[in-house]
């Protein structure tokens, strides 16, 4: 017996809204939010609806290659890059695009690997997500006309078009919200390897540096393990009484340790995170973190990656801005 065909019913009853909504998501119209139209667009092709608004192949001369890194996809950053990835098979649905995603090691994402991996799907252009690439890439793209966007990621020497998250600016507000708690010494914990994380330390830096009676301190993952910097922070090493996390998963690592019952700890003290996982919602208390929209990142991407396709040659930095979730980790010193 043949399955039955989903219908647009079918995804109003699945979401909870009417068939008009549904029916309004699909076709692209205004008046309807961008949440509400991502929810439809995922819930129909969960569902495998056919919509007459957008062509279920992709155009056949619009083709795009999407690498995702393995690690991320499987490690703790899994949701962040489910999320880019959603947002870029939205977005080259309704631009027509034939997306073509893969999940590759990073170490072996070299020239040879990326081009021959292009040829075989027939790519006019590429996206990076999570993976900067070398100058030989770079070149390549150039040389070959290959459109190659940056996905969660920024490129120093604006040669490669990029979205990413508002680094600077979250990392800003982050660090404002635990200056408006009144905390005074602030520390924060970064890791020296991605252009987009150095500038989540610059915007720590930034918003320290506009107040004469506070003091930061840095320190890199790449010298002091979490380990270390646990011990050093009950031993009353460094000092401080709130702590910034480059992302999550790191806070979310010290949270017990630190916040805990009987850990010795002054007992405002306070940590922020960056990115708002699902494990920040999941905890107890409640993570206060930074949240980064995923798939406006991924949405993002496959934009400018097709108005490169279409002859766009300036190269754009697209930045996606952040909100605050306040949680329960921030206490007034």
């Amino acid at each position: 017996m043949a399955a039955k065909r989903a219908k647009q019913a079918d995804i109003a009853e699945k979401l909870g809204v009417s068939v008009s909504t549904v029916s309004r998501a699909l076709a692209n119209e205004i008046g309807i939010s961008d949440l509400v139209r991502r929810d439809v667009q995922r819930v129909a092709r969960m569902l495998g609806y056919k919509s007459k608004h957008a062509p279920a192949a992709g155009n056949p001369d619009k083709r795009a290659l999407a690498l995702v890194p393995l690690s991320g996809a499987m490690g703790s950053l899994a949701s962040f890059y489910h999320g880019i990835v959603e947002g870029m098979r939205t977005q080259a649905a309704e631009d027509g695009i034939a997306l073509d995603v893969r999940l590759v090691n990073e170490e072996v994402v070299t020239l040879d690997f990326v081009s021959k991996l292009a040829m075989k799907s027939d790519a006019s252009g590429v996206v990076l997500a999570g993976i900067d690439p070398s100058d030989d890439l770079v070149r390549w793209g150039a040389e070959t006309d290959m459109a190659v966007v940056l996905a969660n990621g920024v490129d120093p020497k604006m040669r490669l078009s990029s979205v990413s998250p508002a680094n600077f600016y979250g990392a800003y507000m982050a660090t404002r919200h635990l200056l408006d708690a009144g905390h005074r010494k602030i520390l924060h914990y970064t890791f020296r390897n991605r252009p987009t994380i150095r500038q989540r330390q610059h915007g720590f830096e930034a918003a320290m540096a506009e107040r004469p009676d506070v003091e930061g301190v840095v320190v890199c993952s790449n010298e002091v393990g979490t380990r270390a910097l646990l011990d050093g922070l009950l031993a009353g090493q460094y000092e401080v009484t709130a702590m910034f996390c480059w992302n999550d998963s790191v806070a979310m690592s010290m949270v017990e340790t630190l916040l805990g019952p009987d850990t010795g700890m002054p007992g405002n003290f306070s940590i922020m995170g960056f990115d708002d996982l699902p494990i920040a919602g999941m905890a107890s208390p409640r993570l206060s973190t930074m949240r980064v929209d995923r798939e406006a990142i991924g949405r993002g991407a496959i934009r400018l990656l097709a108005q490169r396709m279409d002859g766009e040659r300036a190269v754009q930095n697209l930045q996606i801005g952040l909100s605050l979730v306040a949680g329960e980790t921030v206490f007034p010193a």
